[in-house]
């Protein structure tokens, strides 16, 4: 079997949404799981403080995918594109190697000769939730997000909860992290509370 040159580890919202400098590149997907725990240990700004999945030393190793790039596809340039997905921010910056990044930069790191691709790349940040991360503190800032202007863009933490977990991504959080949900909307299923939760944030704008 030929070896690939490069792909890129998807284990969050890259899955569904490469982004538009990715998407045109991608030749195959692969299936694995992470190399490293992950867990949802971030907030994100751009989903209104919605909790994201990270590398995080007391997660799980979880489902993930390989985006596997056209061969042609330059190292320097697959790390500029995947970085500036992660940004959200599709300018002309060239993805740049940090020695001693903050808790708040975004870098890129690799693996060798990782399921028949011969180096595949991945973005890493810290995490930003203050102490320890609970099941609580998560479902708390899913219900702000989705109250807030992720919840019109359909961006918010529950919705990102929802999508991983159709992904079958299952951290040691994510199943107690859900039923918090549950408990706090006084709903069944993920589906229903995301129903509920933005006919209350449309009732609030309306007032």
């Amino acid at each position: 079997m030929t070896k690939y040159k490069i792909g890129i580890l998807a284990y969050g919202s890259l899955i569904d949404n490469p982004g538009k400098e990715i998407e045109p590149i991608i030749i195959d997907r692969i299936n694995c799981k992470t190399p490293f725990k992950v867990e949802f240990a971030r907030t994100s700004s751009s989903r209104s403080g919605a909790p994201t999945l990270i590398p995080f030393e007391t997660g799980n190793e979880v489902k993930a995918v390989i985006l596997v790039l056209e061969n042609s596809t330059d190292l320097s340039h697959a790390k500029s594109i995947l970085w500036r997905r992660e940004r959200h921010n599709f300018d002309d910056k060239k993805y740049v190697e940090v020695i001693t990044p903050t808790n708040n930069q975004v870098v890129v790191k690799y693996i060798r000769d990782f399921e028949n691709v011969e180096t595949v790349i991945y973005t890493s940040i810290g995490k930003n939730i203050d102490g320890k991360v609970t099941a609580e503190k998560l479902s708390q800032l899913a219900i702000e997000s989705i109250l807030s202007k992720a919840g019109e863009n359909k961006k918010d933490g529950i919705r990102y909860l929802y999508e991983s977990k159709n992904n079958s991504i299952v951290t040691n959080l994510s199943q107690e992290y859900e039923q918090a949900i549950l408990d706090k909307t006084e709903t069944k299923i993920l589906e229903e509370a995301i129903n509920k939760l933005d006919l209350q944030r449309k009732n609030i704008a309306d007032r």
